[in-house]
């Protein structure tokens, strides 16, 4: 029933960063490695924009879920339109902050000049981008509540394959460079949020609401922002400990720049199986614990930590054998493969931790536990800030202490995560 659940997030999902990894791929070959440094630069910046959106809206996805276990139709569709008014009014203010401040924050983070405009153009344009993908976010995090993970699914796929094709017209046809590679994802990320919005009104029961559905719920409000900010807060505090490596990383100069921004970008992928494993846990511990199915929560988690080793086991020896051609998708300058590709077979070794961490945040999100996510995410802070620099002030280390600090995190959040699902596993 997982795997069920979950393979159309996961085809979902991965389409999802092909927006990303066309963007870095296109702009990589065609334009050369100082464009794919400039887009990687803003990276951790726009992810933790987008953290404080989509923990708000995670949070409203566990509440349906919660009502949709217990068979509580009116307040499932009256959660969908409280979660509705706070994912319109969030990130429609956070992108304009985002906006205005992308310049100061581009340059507090030491992003090397020679790609510093590019950097902020793209910023921009991916802060424009943050309601775009929101839309999709609240219909998609809805509608997999309610137990539909296809849905998404088929409009993000139309969505990406116009991605593509819009940044090969802009990005090598009209030759429009790092703004026409924003633009195309501007562009689709706006048709895919309208289009899936438009469909669930249109077709899903729930979302056929009266005056009455649409009413302000304070009690309703109150469970969503109790669940949805620590979430935003485990998410945005994970997006500036990825800031504060990213300015390790820009301090070795654009070359490092390139390779991390690869290597980010092929580990964004490999993050995918073990999100949606977490995601799909998370929509199936919430059911259950609204319908007071405890035993099927831990049944649940021991059989998504198998489907995690099976898959942990199978990825390493292909990224040790094939560092080398994939980070090659991305750049032709021989010295940022030959750096990508090492940095891929180090960081490889940890994800073994990075599943864990995956699999125990989807059971303790479902359940609510809103503490979790404040320690999850302060871990990650704590690693990102402390490690990395610790590991490059070792001469014999330099620049591959940026990789080894991103393993040894998954190693330190994974161990906290399942020290706190042990003691609240007592009290499921």
């Amino acid at each position: 029933m997982l795997l069920a659940f979950s393979l159309p997030m996961l085809i979902g999902n991965i389409f999802q960063q092909l927006y990303n990894l066309v963007d870095s791929v296109i702009v990589g070959q065609f334009i050369g490695a100082d464009a794919l440094a400039a887009i990687g630069a803003t990276g951790s910046i726009t992810f933790f924009f987008f953290a404080l959106c989509n923990g708000i809206g995670a949070g409203g996805g566990i509440v349906t879920s919660h009502f949709f276990g217990e068979g509580a139709t009116d307040k499932v569709k009256n959660c969908i339109a409280n979660t509705a008014y706070i994912m319109l009014v969030i990130p429609t203010t956070i992108g304009a902050i985002a906006f205005f401040t992308a310049g100061p924050i581009l340059r507090l983070l030491n992003t090397p000049e020679t790609i510093l405009a590019d950097s902020k153009t793209y910023m921009q344009i991916m802060c424009v981008c943050i309601v775009m993908i929101s839309v999709y976010n609240f219909a998609s995090s809805m509608l997999r509540a309610l137990g539909d993970s296809k849905t998404p699914l088929y409009f993000l796929i139309f969505s990406c394959l116009l991605n593509g094709v819009l940044d090969v017209i802009f990005v090598y046809n009209l030759k429009l460079g790092v703004w026409g590679a924003g633009v195309a994802t501007l562009i689709s990320n706006m048709i895919c949020g309208a289009l899936c919005l438009l469909f669930a009104f249109k077709t899903n029961p729930y979302f056929k609401m009266t005056r009455m559905d649409w009413r302000v719920n304070p009690v309703i409000l109150g469970r969503c922002v109790k669940l949805g900010v620590p979430l935003s807060l485990q998410f945005s505090l994970i997006a500036i400990s990825c800031m504060a490596l990213q300015r390790v990383v820009n301090s070795f100069g654009p070359v490092a720049v390139a390779a991390f921004t690869a290597t980010s970008r092929i580990e964004q992928l490999i993050h995918q199986p073990y999100g949606t494993l977490g995601t799909a846990l998370s929509t199936y511990t919430g059911q259950n614990y609204g319908a007071k199915k405890h035993d099927r929560i831990i049944e649940g988690y021991r059989k998504s930590m198998i489907m995690m080793a099976i898959f942990t086991i199978v990825m390493i020896p292909l990224i040790q054998i094939f560092g080398s051609p994939i980070t090659a998708l991305f750049v032709k300058e021989p010295e940022v493969i030959e750096m990508g590709a090492k940095a891929l077979r180090i960081t490889s070794w940890f994800y073994i931790f990075l599943g864990v961490i995956y699999v125990v945040r989807g059971v303790l999100n479902g359940i609510g536990d809103a503490t979790f996510a404040l320690i999850n995410g302060v871990t990650e802070v704590v690693g990102r800030f402390v490690v990395p620099v610790a590991l490059c002030a070792v001469a014999a280390i330099g620049v591959w202490g940026c990789w080894w600090s991103v393993g040894i995190v998954w190693f330190l959040s994974a161990l906290t995560a399942w020290l706190r699902y042990l003691y609240m596993k007592r009290k499921i």
